[in-house]
């Protein structure tokens, strides 16, 4: 991994993507989510601030969370504050809502999000699920009655067409398994950069980072903290001993042996905190390390995902079960 560093003495270290358009900004290691339940826009606003203060250059939205476009009027206002020189320092990543994983509407949903974020062009745009939905549908959960298979050629090609007209220097995708992944990269003339999926100590898809690793594609991970508090999250991992011995050894908080993890695992990720010491706290991982003792102690760590989506499958529907939908890989 590389490193750059930024007006902050913090710094953060970046992938190159192998597959983005040239000239490409490196992706940050570690990005500030802003899916949010509910969102608070103005809390969101005022994070992205001091966030980008601390050093932060990586915001990570998409269609359904609804923060496309308090994320492009704050980005606008860092910029026109100087608290960020140009455009060319950051790196904004969104995504392609299943309602429109259809061949013909990918552009002009990617056009509409960088409508959103005041932008002309997006550094990743990701596939946000490998299913599909009925057109003009962005709640969540869908009906299962809506749901289908997605035409993974046709739709890659679309994302592939986004990337040639400059619209995004970067495509990938999210919540793909190594079976879809593969799949994907077995027709692509331009492969996916990134897959972003949920990891951390209590989920660490092991498997799917030596696939990733093997074909250059790069894992983001979401909810690597397990997403205390929201809907969809866990307290499973701030509340684990294991992880909790290893802090107290290292002085460092659960977040941050997490996150250090997933860095020497050659994995970034997206983490959401409004708070502004957690936000540097989690900033503050890249200059120490965890011993092979910590490693062999998280790897004894029972597997459970966390995400299981149940509500995409259904009996009539394009998934019949959990396994199904992960290919297995539970």
């Amino acid at each position: 991994m590389e490193s750059a560093s930024g007006p902050s003495t913090i710094r953060v270290p970046e992938v190159p993507l192998c597959s983005a358009a040239a000239g490409s900004r490196p992706m940050p290691v570690i990005g500030l989510g802003t899916a949010a339940d509910p969102l608070d826009a103005a809390a969101m606003k005022a994070a992205v601030l001091e966030a980008i203060k601390l050093g932060y250059r990586h915001f990570d939205t998409a269609s359904l969370y609804g923060s496309e476009e308090p994320l492009g009027e704050v980005l606008a206002e860092a910029l026109g504050l100087g608290l960020v020189g140009s455009r060319a320092e950051l790196f904004v990543t969104s995504k392609l809502w299943s309602s429109d994983a259809h061949a013909d509407r990918v552009v002009p949903a990617l056009r509409k999000s960088l409508s959103n974020l005041q932008l002309d062009y997006l550094d990743l745009y990701l596939i946000h699920w490998p299913i599909s939905c009925k057109p003009g549908l962005y709640g969540f959960p869908e009906d299962k009655s809506d749901l289908m298979p997605m035409d993974f050629e046709a739709v890659w090609a679309a994302m592939e067409e986004c990337q040639r007209l400059g619209l995004t220097k970067s495509i990938g995708v999210s919540n793909f398994s190594c079976k879809k992944l593969g799949n994907i990269l077995s027709f692509a003339k331009i492969p996916p950069t990134v897959n972003q999926v949920e990891m951390n100590p209590l989920w660490q898809q092991k498997k799917l980072r030596e696939f990733c690793k093997a074909n250059n594609v790069v894992i983001t991970a979401f909810s690597p903290l397990g997403a205390r508090g929201t809907c969809w999250g866990t307290n499973a991992v701030m509340e684990n001993e294991s992880l909790k011995e290893i802090a107290r050894a290292r002085g460092k908080s659960i977040a941050q042996v997490c996150l250090r993890w997933l860095y020497e695992r050659g994995v970034t990720f997206v983490v959401k905190s409004f708070n502004k010491e957690r936000l540097n706290e989690n900033l503050n991982i890249f200059d120490w390390e965890l011993t092979e003792g910590d490693h062999e102690k998280i790897e004894r760590i029972p597997q459970k995902r966390m995400m299981l989506k149940e509500e995409f499958v259904s009996a009539k529907g394009p998934f019949k079960s959990v396994e199904e939908l992960w290919d297995g890989e539970l």
